[in-house]
C-alpha cells in the first residue's frame, strides 16, 4: 500500500528554521502531487503548500508565502518543506499528503487521497 512518512519536526526559535521531509514508497514509477498541511490544538487544519508531480508548479497559503519553500527530489521519492524565519503560530503537527489526480491545487484536505502520520513543530523560546 502507498505510504507517507514525515520527518524533520522538532523545536526551533522565532527566526529559526526547520526542513521537513516527506518520502514516499508503495506506487512503483509514478509521483503524485504533494500537499502540506498543519494543525494547531484546537485550530482547522490548515493547507500551506503544494507541488505539482514533476515539480514544475508550486502554491503556498498566504500564511506561509514567502518563508517557506516547497520542492522535491523524484529521484529519492521525497519533497521537501523547508520553513524559515519561524514564528510561534507556525507550531503544529505537520502533514504530508498526496494528490492522486492533480486535484489539490486548492489544497482542500478531501482532495487528497493519501496521509502521513505527521511531525510535531515546536516554535517557542
Amino acid at each position: 500500500q502507498f505510504k507517507l512518512v514525515e520527518s524533520g519536526g522538532g523545536l526551533a526559535q522565532p527566526g529559526g528554521s526547520l526542513r521537513l521531509s516527506c518520502t514516499a514508497s508503495g506506487i512503483a514509477k509514478a509521483y503524485y502531487a504533494i500537499g502540506w498541511f498543519r494543525q494547531a490544538p484546537g485550530k482547522e487544519r490548515e493547507g500551506i503548500s503544494y507541488i505539482s508531480s514533476s515539480g514544475e508548479r508550486t502554491k503556498y497559503a498566504d500564511s506561509v508565502k514567502g518563508r517557506f519553500t516547497i520542492s522535491r527530489d523524484n529521484a529519492k521519492n521525497t519533497v521537501y518543506l523547508q520553513l524559515n524565519s519561524l514564528k510561534p503560530e507556525d507550531t503544529g503537527v505537520y502533514y504530508c499528503a498526496a494528490d492522486r489526480h492533480a486535484l489539490g491545487w486548492n489544497l482542500q484536505a478531501g482532495q487528497f487521497d493519501y496521509w502521513g502520520q505527521g511531525t510535531q513543530v515546536t516554535v517557542s523560546s
